[in-house]
């Protein structure tokens, strides 16, 4: 224990008063020594405070030190770099010097598998970065590439730390570095937990996945001061850069939750899901009570007679998993694509499935972007991709086509040939023209591909083709040649005949289909052909 007069007389960047020196001379080098080490270690445990730690608890917000008490298993946390503090002296900051640096950084286990953390403070100095402060978190995501094992940020800071000038800017770019190197190494998960302005939003951009929480987490690379006085706009933080902003309009992050415990729930969540690293394959559940043989009835008539009715691909999607372990990524960005991660007998898989009841299931520029890089990350840590095909085309309009719509439907292209992991793919519905190839065909090196005796693989539907085709015949020609081509085109028949699918196959048999498939692919090794890197088209 600390003596009364130490513990009152000395504080970090504070001189010894003459009593506390008298004391430390009458004790070994040693106890001294240890002493200060408490004392340091007991003030970066503080934090800012208990007047700070109130105010952050009336926001609604947990300390750094709670959300790693949260995150991980109990009783794993092992800090690093405890009581480093920065080192500078410009405008007074040698009087405010904090042990830990407005940062808690270190590795734990999350359902018993190692993770590297850092969890910025808040209540110390706003949880600013400093050149310190980005020392530490490097080193710990340095740590996380060698020993491969997933890297998981808290954000909550007020920016780079003023004070530092260049230096806090600097260390902003290593962090950058780090994170682009350790992309597709390992997991990289960031929570936005509290503010998250400027240069600070470029490293959750650049991690894997991206949470928010509601009402008290913004990202913004200008706030709205200076988009006020810029462009005389008046927004605040929240229209400019809250969770709904970005899991919903912009993209920026994946999920938004309601406070910090279901976020950090979420991450644990997401976590069981993904490798340690890329090296490593993916976790298999098992026992798995869900048997993969279950069949499900209710199937077989869940694809609409008439073609223009819509039916609820998620609901298709969650009845097939194993039960309960569905877990939807970007659930308000872009619904008409659905993008999970789920089991199936265990095995942990990404999902791509087209969305009948949002935009008739259409690719449009948003829902290019979202599924491509949900596939990218699936094939960058081997999680085979399962995808569920119900897709009228691209949706047409001057908007999409002046938007870039053919750019970004490849980035959707691109991301399905690259992959190499096992891909699963099963059309239930409709599967019409360059919308067709690119969701996983057998063209793009779909392992198993299935279609439903509902699926309709054409270059069109019936009623446009036949408008091209017969558009100066008489109507009553044309409608016998909508018959016709239904006939011919709207079902399977000729994709099967083709080996374009494997097989027409009973909807109540999907799950035990991909679970077997998953099975047999388990070991599949394939090889994208040598070279520095493709030119996807960003």
């Amino acid at each position: 224990m600390l003596s009364g007069v130490f513990r009152l007389s000395w504080r970090p960047g504070r001189a010894l008063s003459t009593g506390a020196a008298s004391a430390l001379a009458s004790k070994p080098k040693a106890m001294v020594t240890a002493e200060r080490i408490a004392a340091l270690e007991a003030r970066a445990l503080e934090g800012g405070g208990a007047k700070r730690t109130e105010a952050q608890h009336a926001k609604g917000k947990l300390t750094a030190r709670e959300r790693l008490a949260v995150l991980l298993d109990p009783g794993s946390f092992h800090e690093t770099d405890m009581i480093k503090a920065h080192r500078c002296t410009d405008f007074g900051m040698e009087r405010n010097r904090m042990p830990g640096d407005g940062v808690v950084t270190g590795h734990g286990t999350i359902h018993g598998r190692t993770v590297f953390v850092y969890s910025q403070d808040f209540t110390v100095l706003g949880g600013s970065l400093s050149e310190t402060h980005a020392e530490k978190i490097c080193k710990i995501m340095d740590r996380a590439m060698l020993v491969g094992a997933p890297i998981i940020g808290l954000s909550d800071s007020g920016g780079a730390r003023i004070q530092e000038g260049i230096a806090s800017l600097g260390g902003y770019a290593d962090v950058f570095l780090r994170n682009v190197l350790a992309s597709g190494v390992v997991p990289q998960i960031s929570v936005v937990m509290g503010p998250c302005a400027g240069g600070a939003v470029y490293s959750p951009a650049l991690t894997d996945l991206v949470f928010m929480v509601r009402n008290t987490s913004y990202m913004f690379v200008t706030g709205p001061e200076v988009v006020k006085a810029v462009t005389n706009e008046s927004v605040t933080a929240e229209q400019l850069g809250g969770a709904h902003t970005h899991t919903a309009v912009s993209g920026c992050a994946h999920n938004a939750f309601d406070d910090d415990m279901h976020a950090l729930a979420a991450v644990r969540l997401a976590l069981s899901y993904l490798p340690q690293s890329s090296r490593a394959p993916p976790v298999r559940l098992a026992p798995v009570d869900d048997s993969p043989l279950r069949e499900v009835a209710a199937l077989d008539e869940a694809v609409p007679d008439d073609s223009n009715l819509a039916h609820d691909m998620a609901a298709v999607v969650r009845v097939l998993v194993d039960a309960g372990s569905a877990f939807e990524l970007s659930p308000d960005l872009a619904p008409n694509v659905l993008t999970f991660f789920g089991r199936f007998d265990g095995r942990p898989v990404g999902i791509v499935a087209n969305q009948p009841k949002c935009l008739a299931g259409c690719l449009d520029i948003a829902s290019s972007i979202k599924a491509a890089r949900f596939v990218r990350m699936c094939d960058a840590f081997r999680l085979p991709v399962v995808t569920f095909v119900d897709v009228p085309g691209f949706l047409p309009g001057t908007h999409q086509e002046s938007g870039g719509i053919i750019r970004n439907g490849a980035k959707l292209l691109y991301a399905y040939a690259e992959a190499t992991v096992p891909k699963v793919t099963v059309i239930t519905r409709k599967a019409y023209g360059g919308a067709y190839d690119v969701m996983s065909s057998k063209h793009l090196r779909g392992d198993t591909n299935y279609a439903w005796p509902s699926a309709e693989i054409a270059v069109m539907g019936a009623e446009g083709a036949c408008e091209i085709l017969f558009h100066a015949r008489p109507r009553e020609e044309v409608a016998k040649a909508v018959a016709d081509y239904k006939h011919a085109f709207s079902n399977p028949i000729k994709a099967a005949e083709r080996g374009f699918v494997d097989a027409i196959i009973q909807p109540r048999t999907t799950r035990r289909r991909i679970c077997e498939d998953l099975a047999m692919l388990e070991h599949k090794k394939l090889d994208n052909p040598p070279k520095r890197h493709g030119n996807i088209p960003l």
